[in-house]
């Protein structure tokens, strides 16, 4: 089976890689593709650790965890991404990800801003103009 994240390889092959090492990734999309998986995992953990401290939502982990357990997730689509390479500081990654709720299928769109915290990429937010 392919990984949560829509790559052509095996979950642990992929963003398990990531999970188990602390979001230690080369790339804002390798993050953001992690991240996604995190969420079809309900990995609230992980999305806390990943976020960039300076927007953070920690209050609001158990509300996520119980939102990415409440839905089914369907696919990942990357749409778009700039910078955010190895030896970038800041990225962006815009993204489609579909999931099944209270009987209808939703999607998110966002265009995330990813920067580097302490060497590591971080999700910032959405991204500001």
């Amino acid at each position: 089976m392919n990984c949560y994240c829509g790559n052509n390889k095996t979950y642990k092959a992929c963003c398990e890689v990531f999970h188990l090492n602390n979001g230690k990734t080369e790339t804002a999309q390798q993050l953001m593709r992690s991240r996604y998986s995190a969420f079809v995992l309900a990995n609230g953990d992980y999305l806390m650790h990943t976020h960039h401290s300076s927007t953070r939502p920690i209050t609001e982990k158990k509300a996520i965890v119980k939102w990415a357990k409440s839905v089914e997730w369907i696919k990942l689509e990357v749409l778009e991404t700039t910078k955010g390479l190895k030896n970038d500081e800041e990225g962006t990654v815009t993204f489609d990800a579909s999931f099944y709720e209270n009987g209808s299928v939703d999607v998110i769109h966002e265009k995330s801003a990813f920067v580097r915290e302490d060497g590591n990429w971080k999700y910032l937010g959405l991204f500001k103009d």
